[in-house]
């Protein structure tokens, strides 16, 4: 049996994968879906990996840093600088302010879907647990990919449709 002090000290690993088209309205919402959907996971004990991209990466990844304790990765496929000028913005201001545990940058020869998937792919290896918050039910973008990919390992997952 664990004792309530070995529980306490458990680092939980959380992967948040998302669409990168949000409509205003959705940005409108995505603090209240954050904070009903990501603050039950995001304790002082709580490791996220976020993919730096931007849409629902940087907007997680700005309320993530601005909302809670938990520590947090940044991964990109190939570099920061390859980045959405959004994501790296955010991406260098929260480093800059100390706040990212890390920032992973990949490598890629180039950006495109194979990249991204190996992006999802490391990121979710890492973690115990999924977030995703696709563009309605479309079964065919990169946050489905990722969190069918988590079944597949057998990793629990949320989703969360925006």
């Amino acid at each position: 049996m664990t004792s309530e002090k070995e529980h306490a000290s458990v680092v939980r690993y959380v992967t948040v994968t998302g669409t990168r088209s949000i409509t205003g309205e959705c940005e409108a919402q995505l603090p209240d879906l954050f904070d009903g959907y990501l603050r039950p996971f995001a304790d002082a004990e709580s490791h996220f990996h976020l993919g730096g991209a931007a849409g629902i990466d940087t907007a997680a990844l700005e309320w993530l840093a601005a909302h809670t304790p938990a520590s947090l990765t940044v991964v990109v496929p190939c570099t920061v600088a390859d980045q959405p000028a959004v994501a790296n913005e955010a991406i260098r201001r929260w480093q800059g302010r100390g706040r990212l545990a890390e920032v992973v940058e990949l490598g890629a020869g180039k950006l495109g879907t194979s990249a991204y998937h190996a992006r999802n792919r490391w990121m979710v290896d890492r973690s115990g647990f999924v977030i995703g918050f696709p563009h309605g039910t479309q079964p065919t973008s990169g946050t489905w990919y990722t969190v069918d990919y988590a079944a597949e390992q057998g990793k629990p997952r949320l989703v969360v449709p925006v």
